[in-house]
């Protein structure tokens, strides 16, 4: 689109404001908020400037202090709109746009830190090959009662019958209705912006939904993930009520997930190349599952990238502890769905729903293209209960960190320069939560010890 169409856009719709967003290490949206004219001059001439730290800022709001991964003289970058993701944006009485941007050094050269940049740079690895992979995420959230106070745990929502939920109503038709009114929202608000949202279901725990996403194009589609979790924020709030992907919110119930379906097409026939000429699972297939099982922990800092995420990734809580594969069964990692040749695909059931997902669909599809080129054959099939295997992912941020630091072919695809600079922000979040003393200290050490 050229910039004409731009101003098409913003006139046709009459336009008061533009947002221009990034997705920071965390999947936060940062950016700016331009009038239409002042939009219109900057992405012309590299004018739609932030500084280059933005994408070293912690999830608490703080610059790393200590980082080599960007210059220390606080460098401007531009951001450089892509017109394939305009929206209006619905929540807002003014008629205002939103456009996701990609991040350029004013010399032309991509910013290789920004999230959306690492994974167009495994797209193209899959695209020098000849293949074209195919994602479809599920994201899971909760909605929760307004906590202003963060010293009190959360609870759960109420909807419309006025009345919290005890337990989990998996599946439960009454139970997701009791939610219509911020489903209605939701759905609206998706249709609003194109976001190619398919199912809604109740999960295990109080006011636990999930929303699945049509299957498409990896860059696209982390698009669209990026942007319906601000939507869905934004849908609970008009309801008096949080929405949040903390990956486990409450110490007792089911954590959420962001499981990512994915699969690889011939980029010349435009077949799905995961199964044979006669039907089976090919030789692309077991590798793409074998590169999983060697760097999935490694790769687990981009799926569950903070210290809450690991309180979900416990044994017999519907989310997987090891990196066993299975056909149709929902205790392993890597469940292969039962399903017809063309559409045989790999669900990877470990990224948490707190996981940017430039960075969760990044990493996922390098650990399968690494699998791909090293030909990389999986360990046999589990049936049964995986659960009964040891937990060998990472159980903790710092265990999984130090994978990812001595894992070598990753680190080249995902850029080394990358990987420095998510570990000094992730780093710095884990001192930052150190220093602070919890409910749980204070209840059992205070007078005890």
């Amino acid at each position: 689109m050229s910039h004409p169409k731009f101003e098409e856009y913003i006139t046709n719709n009459r336009i008061s404001e533009v947002e221009c967003l990034v997705a920071d290490m965390s999947g936060t949206a940062r950016g700016k908020i331009l009038p239409p004219k002042k939009f219109l001059k900057g992405q012309r001439n590299r004018g739609l400037r932030i500084p280059e730290e933005i994408f070293t800022l912690t999830i608490n709001g703080r610059y790393v202090q200590e980082t080599q991964a960007v210059s220390d003289s606080a460098i401007d970058i531009y951001m450089e709109p892509d017109v394939d993701t305009v929206r209006m944006v619905p929540w807002y009485a003014e008629p205002t746009a939103q456009v996701i941007c990609d991040a350029f050094h004013l010399n032309d050269e991509p910013v290789s830190i920004a999230p959306r940049h690492v994974l167009r740079r495994v797209l193209d690895l899959y695209k020098e090959k000849g293949w074209r992979p195919v994602v479809a995420p599920e994201l899971e959230f909760y909605l929760v009662k307004r906590n202003p106070d963060a010293d009190y745990p959360l609870e759960a929502a109420v909807g419309r019958s006025g009345r919290k939920e005890p337990g989990g109503q998996a599946y439960g038709i009454d139970a997701a209705n009791d939610f219509d009114p911020i489903v209605e929202d939701i759905y609206d608000y998706c249709e609003a912006q194109e976001l190619d949202v398919d199912t809604l279901s109740h999960e295990s725990g109080p006011a636990q939904l999930e929303i699945n996403f049509n299957h498409g194009d990896p860059l696209e589609l982390a698009d669209q993930v990026f942007l319906f979790k601000r939507t869905v924020r934004q849908a609970a709030l008009k309801h008096d009520m949080y929405a949040t992907f903390m990956a486990k919110p409450h110490a007792n119930e089911p954590g959420s997930s962001m499981h990512i379906h994915q699969s690889v097409l011939d980029t010349r026939t435009g077949k799905n190349i995961f199964s044979g000429k006669d039907g089976k699972p090919s030789k692309y297939f077991l590798n793409h599952i074998g590169g999983l099982q060697r760097y999935l922990a490694a790769a687990l800092p981009l799926c569950a990238p903070n210290v809450n995420s690991y309180r979900r990734l416990v044994p017999d809580s519907d989310a997987p502890t090891n990196v066993h594969w299975g056909v149709d069964n929902r205790t392993v990692s890597l469940r292969v769905p039962s399903s017809d040749p063309a559409n045989l695909r790999l669900e990877n059931r470990v990224p948490g729903a707190d996981a940017n997902p430039y960075l969760a669909f990044a990493a996922s599809l390098a650990c399968g293209y690494l699998g791909m080129i090293e030909r990389i054959k999986p360990s046999d099939p589990v049936e049964g209960s995986a659960y009964r295997y040891a937990h060998t992912l990472p159980i903790n941020l710092d265990e999984a960190l130090d994978k990812l630091n001595y894992t070598k072919p990753l680190k080249q695809v995902l850029g080394e320069k990358f990987v420095e600079a998510y570990q000094d922000v992730k780093f710095e979040e884990m001192q930052n939560f150190r220093r602070v003393i919890s409910s749980w200290e204070r209840e059992y050490l205070l007078l005890n010890v």
